[in-house]
């Protein structure tokens, strides 16, 4: 069964949701503030977050940041008032998945929680098909129409992840962080330079593209 964390200073709005998740059979942990979901959060195993922004003790950025370090894979929703745009960029910078904004519908964000889902275990199964497109990430080998493409380590890597997670934006600098590491020379344009080549080189795919999201980065779109 799927476990989801549900951390909301807001109680009947945490109950709401967990028990609207509960009843569509997923199982369901609630916290109240930021600092017990941190110390929650990795005493379990948990297969999603959702969190709030403004909460006492931890907020909803601080502990993003938090689980983010330690574990890239996890899926990650912001359910928050804050509209504005720099709080969405700050987000998606330290690497959250999605945001809704509140009041929401809950069969929305049902819809988006098993969108993200979908993408996960779409990477964790090692193999992506996509229109004549066949990438399999043990054998390191990225077919289109039955041949092979050359492609480097690192755009392998970068290509298996964007679609690994369709419709999903990575920011430049979450793409920088897990490809380059703390490679000093790398910079925004590295990756704009990265995403070019994997253009090139996948223009004969049939089932996706590559998209420029203007001021935060790139994501796959399927065709």
């Amino acid at each position: 069964m799927i476990k989801i964390l549900v951390v909301e200073d807001d109680v009947d709005l945490n109950r709401f949701v967990a028990m609207s998740l509960r009843d569509r059979g997923f199982d369901t942990v609630s916290c109240y503030d930021g600092m017990s979901a941190l110390e929650r959060v990795f005493e379990e195993k948990f297969d999603m977050l959702l969190t709030d922004i403004m909460m006492p003790r931890v907020d909803g950025f601080e502990l993003a940041s938090s689980v983010r370090a330690r574990n890239k894979e996890i899926p990650i929703i912001f359910m928050t008032a804050k509209d504005d745009k720099a709080s969405k960029i700050y987000g998606y910078n330290i690497g959250i998945d999605d945001y809704i904004v509140k009041p929401f519908d809950v069969d929305v964000l049902i819809m988006k929680i098993s969108a993200l889902l979908r993408r996960a275990k779409i990477e964790s199964e090692k193999q992506i098909t996509l229109g004549n497109l066949i990438m399999n990430s043990e054998e390191r080998t990225a077919l289109v129409d039955g041949v092979e493409i050359s492609l480097t380590v690192r755009e392998f890597d970068l290509l298996f992840k964007l679609l690994s997670y369709p419709k999903k934006t990575f920011t430049r600098a979450s793409l920088m962080e897990e490809f380059w590491d703390y490679d000093s020379s790398a910079t925004s344009r590295t990756v704009d330079v990265y995403m070019a080549k994997l253009r090139e080189k996948t223009a004969a795919c049939t089932g996706f593209e590559i998209q420029t999201v203007h001021g935060l980065g790139y994501k796959a779109v399927l065709k």
